[in-house]
């Protein structure tokens, strides 16, 4: 009979380095191996278990909503997709949502509401985004090509004309493209994560405000890995001060469901009319109600908390021998570490703490509801591996 890892090796598509963990349940902060093997996850399946593994309040959210219908398409109504909505409008300020699967699908949703709002306002040849070298927004052919790494481009050519990339933080590099090209929009992430969890300067951020009201550009923010409560706010722009076009979202939404957004502003709101958009799956009820029991929780108090043990991580490892920086916001810490950054990863799992990289930097993104005492166990168990 084949292992686990057999089965996976033999059967499952190449695509995942995976490390040599067959993780078999969790609780909490917790995951456990096949061999009963207990590791603190410093990861949460990439930003993806908001609350941890099988938290009590997301699962009674999932399981009451399987005892009454798990799907029915998006050509009736139900109670936990227009809760969401709600929801999130309320805590936002936006004023409509489109739900779809992914991050990706999110992406490609404020793609077409910025290509669309552009062809309606400025002229059916107003189509070119601006994005961000160093970015990431996703593995679709739209989102590869708004995404600002070559390396993801190379085998997937020719990728979806339109988006052009323009480097973090150089505001005077983006005045140019933006006064001679007429662009249907800017797309950033307030922190980049696969790029390295790289935020970026709160100066750029508010002169690229200040630019999409002077040429009458969209402002998209890429949320999917920092939104929902990672950095400490429900979502990272509001750090900066500023009110995007349009916020995409995924990842911690549904706390371990997949469910994607795109949160649409006043300025966009009615852009997509019947047929314009759509998603079988988009909105699904057990996701959606998954979704409502994460956001329902993400209160001021709670997120003042992310906060502090951010404030504790970033304090252990800053000036710390073996660590020439650290970067990041909320509970999305970015290490770069003097040992490789992937030895650092692979040491830490053998001592029970499981962590990610993001290019040459060892990368946390812990549960928001993750224990001060497991937090400094994991710190402690990370030092070690210095």
């Amino acid at each position: 009979m084949k292992t686990l890892t057999q089965k996976d090796k033999t059967y499952v598509a190449n695509t995942y380095n995976r490390f040599p963990v067959e993780i078999v349940s969790g609780e909490g902060s917790y995951f456990y191996d096949t061999n009963g093997k207990k590791y603190i996850d410093m990861g949460s399946g990439i930003g993806v278990n908001a609350f941890g593994t099988a938290d009590e309040v997301w699962k009674s959210a999932v399981i009451n909503q399987l005892g009454k219908f798990q799907h029915t398409s998006n050509l009736y109504y139900t109670e936990p997709s227009a809760e969401l909505a709600e929801l999130l409008c309320k805590k936002t300020g936006f004023k409509k949502v489109f739900f779809g699967n992914s991050g990706a699908e999110a992406n490609e949703c404020a793609i077409k509401v910025a290509r669309k709002w552009a062809s309606d306002n400025k002229g059916a040849d107003c189509y070119k985004i601006v994005t961000l070298q160093n970015s990431f927004h996703g593995r679709t052919i739209t989102t590869l090509a708004a995404t600002g790494q070559e390396h993801y481009h190379e085998l997937f050519n020719p990728l979806t004309d339109g988006f052009i990339h323009t480097p973090a933080n150089d505001i005077e590099a983006l005045k140019k493209i933006v006064s001679e090209n007429n662009i249907a929009a800017v797309m950033i992430e307030c922190v980049q994560g696969e790029g390295g969890v790289i935020p970026l300067e709160a100066d750029f951020v508010k002169e690229l405000e200040t630019l999409s009201k002077q040429y009458n550009f969209l402002i998209i923010v890429d949320e999917v890995q920092t939104g929902n409560g990672r950095t400490g706010k429900m979502y990272a722009y509001m750090h900066f001060g500023i009110k995007p076009d349009v916020v995409s979202t995924a990842k911690g939404l549904g706390g371990g469901l997949p469910i994607g957004a795109a949160l649409l502003s006043e300025r966009v709101e009615n852009v997509l009319g019947f047929g314009d958009h759509g998603s079988t799956y988009g909105g699904n009820p057990i996701c959606a109600a998954a979704a409502v029991s994460v956001v329902k929780r993400l209160t001021d108090e709670f997120l003042a908390e992310v906060t502090a043990k951010s404030e504790l991580i970033v304090s252990s490892f800053e000036n710390l021998e073996g660590v020439e920086a650290v970067s990041g916001m909320g509970l999305m810490v970015g290490i770069k570490t003097v040992k490789p950054a992937a030895e650092v990863v692979k040491s830490a799992i053998e001592k029970g703490v499981l962590c990610l990289t993001a290019k040459d930097k060892v990368r946390l993104l812990p549960p928001l509801n993750i224990s001060v005492e497991d937090l400094k166990t994991a710190i402690n168990i990370i030092k070690s591996c210095l």
